[in-house]
């Protein structure tokens, strides 16, 4: 990287501080699986019940709905007053509670949650090497990465995981089929995939996964930057580095498929370099407060044809970017219509080393729209069929690359 392109980095990851100062005052974290935000754990030990009546009135104060999911929410202050006498009666009652809130994203955690939630943050993820999605209901292998334990077996894109240590998965979420998966380092994972109607087991020793988060390549005149998770502390300079490696193209694909999310800066900070100026994202708490997170000034702005790659794991952060971009019309939507959390959580350590994720606010993008449980349409709807994966052609990067050379002649 030259001066100039320093002098660059320097001025946008002051403008990243700044974001991250913002998002302070305002107290808001934005959490994806996996999280977002460095936690500490709060050890002090209470008695079940005062954790639940701490945990009751956390929640009364900061939950984003006043109206509480239109309920008396003193109603289960009442109904548990005196009868919670263990550990287990307060997880119960307190995940009862939650879950009269209809809120996929607000969760208690128990001390075991808390602690594995912790290690992630801690980027300490230990497993296999693998990218999984749920087609029809089968959980499949989306890439492997190179260098890791699913590599050095024979792992490979499109097969179908059938169990887990000999326990079948079968309609089961993706996240719980990556526990099972994930483990401690070097302990061993028996996994029996479907390949071409084939069973085939492996036996894979987890290790310590060091992955980056960006990764590019060039295609002729074309850029390619893949964004797995804006979890990363690094995430936002890798990008930098990615635009440097790409710079001498005349059109650039942005690939958010399969990201869940991650950290609200890193998705503001990449979209700043699109959006010189205006709102990139507001943010709406209790009783309608609103905070509009806008584009630093930068003498640094990145002008090219530009098609982003969505699907329906594109969620939080990866809306927040795709959807700036797109109401700004400084990109072309490409693939499917994204997951839609348009949610904000903070993550808080509760006594007896307890935690609670818990929604705080929404999110609406540049133009006021709330895509929660509604998602980002693309402009082009593209849909990557298990045929495509068993063949090893992505018919959705395929279409994009066709688009980019049609607006890259229509550039010139």
């Amino acid at each position: 990287m030259n001066r100039k392109h320093v002098i660059i980095a320097v001025i946008l990851i002051t403008a990243l501080l700044i974001f991250n100062n913002i998002l302070h005052d305002i107290y808001i974290k934005m959490v994806s699986a996996p999280t977002g935000v460095q936690t500490n754990i709060n050890t002090e030990q209470i008695s079940a019940q005062k954790l639940f009546d701490k945990t009751w009135k956390i929640i009364k104060k900061s939950y984003y709905d006043t109206n509480m999911n239109e309920q008396d929410w003193y109603r289960w202050k009442v109904h548990y007053q005196g009868k919670i006498k263990t550990e287990d009666d307060a997880y119960v009652a307190i995940n009862t509670m939650l879950a009269s809130l209809n809120d996929p994203y607000s969760k208690f955690m128990s001390k075991k949650e808390f602690a594995e939630l912790n290690s992630s943050i801690a980027s300490k993820i230990t497993g296999i090497g693998v990218n999984i999605f749920s087609n029809a209901g089968k959980i499949t292998i989306l890439n492997v990465i190179e260098g890791t334990p699913a590599s050095v077996s024979g792992l490979k894109m499109g097969d179908i995981i059938f169990a887990v240590n000999k326990k079948e998965v079968s309609g089961m979420t993706i996240s719980d089929v990556a526990g099972l998966v994930r483990g401690p380092e070097n302990s061993t994972v028996e996994l029996t995939v479907l390949r071409d109607d084939k069973k085939i087991t492996k036996n894979i020793k987890r290790k310590e996964i060091k992955i980056k988060t960006v990764k590019s390549s060039v295609d002729k005149n074309i850029g390619y930057i893949q964004i797995m998770s804006f979890i990363g502390s690094t995430t936002s300079n890798e990008f930098l580095e990615a635009l440097e490696k790409t710079q001498k193209t005349d059109g650039l694909i942005l690939d958010l498929r399969g990201n869940p999310g991650g950290l609200l800066p890193n998705a503001v900070f990449i979209a700043n370099l699109f959006i010189p100026e205006g709102r990139i994202v507001s943010v709406v708490g209790r009783n309608g407060f609103k905070q509009d997170l806008s584009a630093q000034k930068t003498n640094f702005t990145v002008n090219k044809p530009l098609i982003v790659l969505i699907d329906h794991s594109s969620a939080s952060a990866s809306e927040i970017l795709s959807g700036a971009l797109k109401d700004y019309n400084k990109a072309k939507l490409i693939g499917t219509k994204t997951y839609g959390k348009g949610m904000v959580q903070e993550v808080l350590a509760l006594p007896n080393e307890t935690g609670l994720n818990l929604t705080i606010a929404k999110y609406l993008t540049p133009n006021g729209t709330d895509i929660n449980k509604k998602g980002i349409e693309p402009d082009v709807q593209v849909e990557l069929t298990f045929e495509d994966l068993k063949k090893n052609q992505d018919a959705q990067l395929l279409m994009a690359k066709k688009m980019m050379n049609e607006m890259i002649k229509s550039e010139k």
